[in-house]
């Protein structure tokens, strides 16, 4: 199991479960699909909009990236990560060689590496506790009242996961709909979902130039 990969998406956990929320049924307590934005939006124009809600998203991941390094002890966590990694590693490898006398050495760790494990998770959840407030904010105070309820383009569809409970884009059906917030916009992005890709596409950039990377390469 690759940690550093589950450490940079423990960022992106508030963000994910915010953008689920958005998009539940109204009977489930959501808003419906495609309701983050607004009919007269201040900011205007595909291009500009595109860009402004990446621009949040970058600065969503630098107050991360600020918090984390004030709250985390980083070479105590990456030590941890090391030592965890190393050990799950030999650990496999005596598996793989039936090597019983080692693998039965390794294992006597095995409680000792689960608590390491749960100790460099909860050293992550713990900015989380102070950002997940500001991003709620931010989707439902600022985010709504600047944009419109689709904000740039995508070539292809994106809506990937069977069913429609999570849907990137508009799907042809909706671009036909004049009631719909998609109608004549096939393939647009939604405003959460450019949100929620930008923040995404730009936390390990900014995670490595903060020195608050899980990389341990």
């Amino acid at each position: 199991m690759d940690f550093s990969t589950i450490l940079l998406f423990i960022d992106s956990i508030p963000l994910f479960i915010n953008s689920i929320f958005l998009q539940l049924p109204d009977f489930l307590g959501g808003e419906g699909r495609g309701a983050l934005g607004s009919d007269d939006p201040i900011v205007k124009g595909l291009f500009l909009s595109m860009f402004a809600v990446t621009g949040f998203g970058i600065l969503l991941n630098l107050f991360n990236s600020a918090v984390r390094k004030k709250m985390v002890d980083q070479t105590k966590l990456k030590r941890i990560m090391k030592e965890t990694k190393t050990w799950q590693k030999a650990r496999m490898s005596a598996m793989r060689s039936k090597d019983q006398a080692k693998t039965a050495e390794l294992n006597k760790k095995s409680s000792y590496m689960n608590k390491m494990s749960m100790e460099m998770m909860q050293m992550n959840m713990r900015p989380m506790m102070i950002t997940f407030v500001p991003l709620i904010l931010i989707f439902y105070l600022v985010l709504p009242q600047l944009f419109s309820y689709t904000v740039a383009m995508s070539p292809i569809p994106l809506n990937v996961i069977p069913g429609d409970m999570f849907q990137l884009t508009c799907s042809a059906e909706q671009a036909l709909d004049i009631e719909h917030v998609c109608f004549g916009k096939e393939n647009s992005l939604y405003l959460w979902a450019w949100y929620f890709l930008s923040s995404i596409a730009f936390s390990g950039i900014i995670m490595r130039l903060t020195k608050t990377s899980m990389d341990l390469s």
